[in-house]
């Protein structure tokens, strides 16, 4: 693939950018030195659009636009159900979550723990999740990132060294998160958020008038029709599929004027076969199986940085550094509409266009056709902007997760384990000096481990299955305890390894999404077995615990008669929010691109229920909050 031709003004827009990045570091260097509070969590001060767009903008990675395109050259629009499952999951941290999480007043989501459990058990559990979590897991997931970002400088400059470009990126994001802990991390992520979504839709704007596709009959005829469903169609209802590779649909395209289509013979053959997952159009359609995996299991049962269930990870530590409960629970909201309702559409027409642009790629190189997409049919310097955006994606999934990493690594083991009692200034100074070994490691990780890391990111998403039910029902249910976390962490890894051994014994192997019908009974089972063989917690520690968080519902029932305490509120105001917000997002997401493609009464139905969905989300968040004084506190 040629280089892209950048101009003085491309350039002068990529320095802008970098300018202003490492300026509101420096701008906000005071404010994250004064404590741990500051550092990690901004004193607790930030409005809700400002936590909520940091959410949305740490989960807008480098290389997301160019999964969507691998997505849509695979298996069409539908096959962004991959993703867009776990929305049901997204708004239960809304309503079920976001209020306890700031109500619980920590400082990271694992001082959690030890304010839920006691013992022995919580002090093993939160060390070890400090350094798995906040090295481990986040060193591969920044080592994605940077190897993201490595192909992606590989392509627009290969004549510059890509390890080069991806370290000076690391350097420069480094600098403000050093500096400023959170209160940069969050300021940069809305500047950095604003640049790569208004370059994306500017990108989508010149996509769709190139000369080729109004050729072709516009947007909407530039591919075939199955390509543009909403919903999969089940080609394939076996749980073990016979293992075939479908051809893709643009392998035999023509340029003009219909820029792809069909190929004949492939669809003949295809169809031949009842259990390939190829539709006869080419398209690699997500099976019945896996689709049921996706909307009944995935989303609350398997841990996903960004989608953890019942929260978690980052997504608790931006709600905790929220002014209250009430902008702790509008900012998850506004991060939930904006994950799936605003982002999804600038980056499925121009996946569209760059898959009808350049059928002759496949594979990694159809990915980077969006990347080519750039050079194609932006002017100078908006291919400036471009590049701009990208480095913005890159920088805010960064940043936060040095932050984040971090504050594992003081808060939850440095502080708590190894060096106790000492003065603000002396973790702040560490807190620092942790970031840029954070930063370090996983660039020497994106360099040198490529394999590992892909091999073992794969290997993870299966092994967290099952632990998404502890994580939510330790809130709600007073006989959870450590050891049944323990145990939901442990099990899926070994039924993984089991499963594993089971193919090499002969026994046909389950694909990734589908193992979740395996793992998670078989995690439940046992995580239940250990909780009902080991001891509860001790009734005063849960009752010190339900009166700082006070959950609704009636699983603390024997804590608060024994100790005469009242839970706050009840559970049919979150189960109704959650409802009503499941159907916000998805008319919310399925609105836009039914006026995009001209499907006018879908839009119509889209809109009704977007508009009844907004109406009863503003009612039930009102009586939410009405005469609860707390949810003001700002502590």
């Amino acid at each position: 693939m040629q280089s892209m031709s950048l101009s003085t003004g491309d350039f002068s827009v990529i320095l802008l950018y970098f300018a202003v990045s490492i300026g509101l570091g420096l701008f906000l260097s005071r404010r994250g030195g004064k404590s741990l509070s500051e550092y990690f969590l901004s004193g607790r001060s930030v409005p809700w659009w400002l936590v909520g767009t940091g959410m949305v903008a740490t989960t807008f990675a480098a290389d997301t636009p160019l999964f969507i395109t691998g997505v849509i050259g695979t298996s069409g629009i539908s096959g962004n159900w991959v993703w867009w499952s776990a929305a049901a999951g997204g708004m239960l941290t809304v309503f079920f979550f976001a209020r306890l999480w700031r109500r619980a007043g920590v400082l990271t989501d694992l001082e959690f723990i030890e304010i839920r459990y006691t013992g022995r058990a919580a002090s093993i559990l939160r060390g070890f999740k400090s350094i798995y979590f906040g090295l481990f897991i986040n060193c591969i997931v920044m080592g994605w990132v940077n190897l993201a970002m490595l192909g992606i400088m590989r392509i627009l400059f290969p004549e510059v060294d890509g390890q080069l470009a991806v370290t000076i990126c690391a350097l420069v994001t480094l600098a403000y998160v050093a500096i400023s802990g959170l209160w940069g991390v969050m300021i940069a992520d809305a500047f950095q958020f604003t640049v790569a979504l208004g370059g994306c839709i500017l990108l989508a704007v010149f996509a769709v008038q190139h000369p080729r596709i109004q050729a072709a009959g516009g947007l909407n005829a530039a591919l075939p029709a199955p390509v543009y469903d909403f919903l999969p169609h089940f080609s394939d209802t076996n749980f073990w599929p016979e293992q075939a590779v479908p051809a893709s649909y643009v392998s035999n395209a023509e340029e003009e004027p219909n820029i792809i289509n069909e190929a004949n013979a492939t669809n003949e053959a295809n169809a031949a076969d009842e259990t390939n997952t190829n539709d006869g159009n080419g398209l690699q359609r997500i099976d019945l199986w896996s689709f049921l995996a996706f909307i009944l299991i995935q989303w609350w049962a398997s841990w996903y940085p960004g989608a953890e269930p019942g929260g978690g990870g980052y997504i608790a530590q931006r709600i905790m550094s929220a002014r209250n409960e009430r902008h702790g629970l509008l900012a998850t909201l506004w991060f939930v509409v904006a994950h799936y309702c605003v982002r999804s559409w600038p980056w499925i027409v121009g996946a569209i266009v760059a898959v009808a642009l350049y059928p002759e790629l496949n594979g990694a190189e159809r990915e980077a056709a969006y990347i080519r997409l750039i050079g194609d049919v932006l002017p100078s310097p908006l291919r400036g902007l471009l590049i701009a955006a990208f480095l913005g994606a890159y920088m805010s999934t960064i940043s936060t997760h040095l932050n984040w990493g971090s504050s594992y690594l003081i808060n939850d083991f440095y502080r708590r384990f190894a060096v106790k009692d000492r003065n603000e200034s002396h973790y702040i100074s560490v807190s620092r000096v942790t970031t840029i070994g954070l930063m370090l490691v996983s660039l020497l990780v994106s360099f040198y481990v490529f394999e590992s890391i892909k091999d073992a990111w794969l290997f993870l998403l299966s092994c967290t299955a099952g632990m998404g039910a502890i994580l939510i029902l330790r809130w709600y249910w007073w006989r959870v305890n450590a050891w049944s976390e323990i145990a939901s962490m442990l099990i899926p890894v070994a039924v993984v390894t089991g499963l594993e051994v089971a193919y090499k014994l002969g026994i046909p192997r389950i694909p990734e999404p589908k193992n979740l019908f395996i793992i998670v009974p078989i995690t439940l089972l046992l995580t239940l077995l250990v909780l009902f063989l080991t001891p509860a917690e001790p009734d005063k520690h849960l009752a010190q615990f339900f009166e700082r968080v006070r959950p609704a519902g009636p699983g603390w029932k024997h804590i608060a008669r024994r100790f005469q305490l009242k839970a706050q509120g009840s559970l049919w105001r979150p189960f109704l929010g959650w409802i009503l917000g499941t159907v916000l997002v998805y008319a919310g997401l399925f609105l836009p691109g039914a006026i995009i493609l001209g499907r006018f009464l879908p839009a119509m139905v889209a809109a009704v229920c977007l508009s009844v969905a907004v109406v009863g989300l503003i009612f039930v968040i009102r009586a939410e909050f009405s005469g609860d004084v707390t949810a003001e506190d700002s502590r």
